[in-house]
């Protein structure tokens, strides 16, 4: 039987890719109050201009475990196997809906082959996984081989991410007032990264500029220590800017044109406008 991949819409993963390896993608919401926004909405360009003015951030919320099931039976019935690969269960409770899918499902077909990996991550990092365990079941490889090919791929990744404030954070309860008061007094520009499945800081900067600085020097410690297979440029509301931190930035130091891909609003209305780096080595990082 083929494996068939499943994620979700945080994961960045192109339309291009989704079609081209049969990647099943269940939506996690986003509200205006009881209002939900629509893929277009929130890819407009004047999405995060609204965003900046509204009194309360839209909220989010996992896809239900019914969404899930509906998707994992149809696969189950077309006589595939099935392997989520999912945002990080420590950012969001898609990974627990999910896993409630699979326990209904097993409970009238206890043979049912599901499995659902954590990414322990979110945006392109947890993208990568999803297309390594694509191109196998592609190639013909197991269930366990699919799964093994996410895990291995997590273990290779790292994703950097500066944001232009930590306002969006404090309204979004993802930081306390006073540790967002005390960077702004400081004038302290974070770098963001995911570390076990929870969002982290990998080093600050003084300034925009000295914060790229930092992420170049992770990024060459990290290239210098395991080499580099894939790289992207990820941001949220400003491609301009993400153009430019590509061009100063990250291809100096992988010698390349890389692709510029947007993160999700499902991130982007919990961080704000930000620009950041996803990269993949050759041997593990962790």
């Amino acid at each position: 039987m083929a494996v068939r991949i499943v994620t979700d819409t945080v994961a960045s993963i192109s339309p291009a890719d989704k079609e081209r390896l049969a990647i099943a993608t269940v939506a996690i919401h986003v509200y205006n109050g009881s209002e939900p926004l629509s893929e277009e909405e929130l890819s407009s360009t004047a999405f995060y201009a609204r965003l900046a003015d509204m009194d309360s951030l839209p909220t989010t919320s996992q896809p239900s475990p019914a969404e899930f099931a509906e998707v994992f039976r149809g696969l189950l019935a077309d006589g595939h196997e099935v392997l989520a690969v999912l945002v990080s269960g420590g950012l969001s409770g898609t990974v627990a809906s999910a896993e409630a899918a699979v326990a209904d499902i097993r409970a009238a077909s206890p043979d049912a082959r599901i499995g659902i990996v954590d990414s322990l991550s979110n945006s392109l990092e947890e993208g990568y996984a999803v297309l390594a365990a694509a191109e196998a079941a592609a190639a013909g490889a197991s269930l366990e081989e699919c799964r093994r090919a996410a895990e291995e791929t997590m273990r290779r990744t790292r994703l950097l991410f500066t944001p232009h404030s930590l306002e969006y954070l404090r309204r979004g309860g993802r930081i306390t007032g006073a540790s967002a008061l005390l960077s702004m007094m400081l004038r302290i520009v974070p770098i963001l990264t995911a570390e076990k499945g929870v969002t982290g800081i990998a080093g600050v900067g003084r300034s925009g500029t000295s914060a790229w600085a930092k992420v170049v020097s992770i990024m060459k410690r990290d290239i210098e220590k395991a080499g580099v297979r894939q790289v992207a440029v990820q941001y949220i509301s400003d491609a301009d800017e993400a153009q430019r931190f590509a061009t100063e930035v990250v291809e100096p130091v992988v010698g390349r044109k890389v692709p510029i891909v947007p993160i999700h609003a499902v991130v982007g209305i919990h961080v704000g406008p930000a620009v950041g780096v996803v990269y993949e080595t050759e041997e593990p990082l962790r």
